[in-house]
């Protein structure tokens, strides 16, 4: 069920550029998520352990965002902004709520950049207001050399896996429609990119499943790839670490023992792992020839 909410502030400025996304802003058009993923990080009591039961949209959005943007505008404060941090931008409810849509025609209004990532067949309906974007924006000083475009697309892509991908992810579409959505996108002409973020240990992180998502990137048109570790947490019944312990044990037993030597207590693997992680990724892009950054 969708509540409603007012909301006081809905545009928010990043501390420092996210090295990731190049982005400067987020906004989310919705609490909670259709996708439901059972290792998302914003996960908890908040929405329970289905987050399509606890979803919000924020009703007086546009009004508010158009003010915000009004007042960045006016400080030249031009910066990327992520349409939907924590929470797709295209879950089921935009089709009749329609919220992505209106901060889309907003952005476009004050011709701020734009980057979404979505595991969702319906930002196609937002194809013409998504190019107009890419051409129109005004991109920050700093970026307009190096990225000369005004949209940056990703498809997210845990596991190729399909049968893990329907029970972790049960909300979105799975691996090969996104691979499809990822060519139809770069066949509009997009910079589009493919996010293996999270990453899941022993399942997807290994040499020869990362050579497969890197490699299906690559033929599909993507023209760069972001591969990232799984970040758990929380011991709660709606926790990320809960339930993702719960997918172990009901799938992948054998990996129960190997997850709690790695985490332990913790949110993130250990540096060290990422690090092997990162280099095993970059020699795999090399091989590719794509990207393992959304710009050189």
């Amino acid at each position: 069920m969708l509540r409603s909410k007012e909301a006081k502030s809905v545009l928010n400025k990043l501390k420092k550029r996210d090295s990731w996304f190049l982005c400067d802003y987020t906004i989310n058009p919705y609490e909670g998520c259709s996708c439901n993923c059972q290792y998302c990080y914003v996960r908890g009591s908040k929405y329970g352990e289905n987050m399509d039961e606890g979803l919000v949209v924020k009703r007086n959005l546009p009004e508010i965002l158009e003010k915000q943007l009004k007042s960045r505008t006016r400080k030249n404060e031009y910066g990327i902004v992520v349409v939907g941090s924590a929470t797709d931008a295209y879950i089921h409810h935009e089709q009749e709520q329609r919220m992505t849509e209106k901060i889309l025609e907003l952005l476009l209004k004050y011709r701020f950049p734009v980057f979404i990532s979505t595991k969702c067949n319906l930002i196609v309906r937002d194809l013409e207001l998504l190019r107009q974007i890419d051409q129109q924006a005004i991109l920050p000083a700093d970026l307009k050399d190096t990225l000369q475009r005004g949209l940056i697309l990703s498809v997210s892509i845990s596991t190729m896996d399909e049968t893990i991908s329907s029970t972790l992810e049960p909300g979105a579409i799975g691996p090969a429609e996104r691979l499809k959505l990822v060519q139809r996108l770069k066949e509009q002409g997009f910079l589009v990119g493919v996010n293996a973020i999270p990453t899941l240990p022993f399942i997807s992180d290994t040499e020869e499943e990362l050579d497969r998502t890197i490699g299906a990137a690559k033929q599909h048109g993507a023209d760069y790839i972001l591969v990232g570790s799984l970040t758990l947490f929380g011991n709660e019944a709606a926790d990320s670490k809960t339930l993702y312990y719960r997918f172990l044990q009901r799938q992948r037993p054998d990996l129960v023992k190997k997850y709690e030597a790695m985490y332990r207590n913790f949110t993130f693997p250990s540096k060290a792992y990422q690090q092997i992680l990162t280099e095993k990724a970059n020699l795999i892009c090399n091989k590719y020839q794509i990207r393992n950054s959304i710009i050189s």
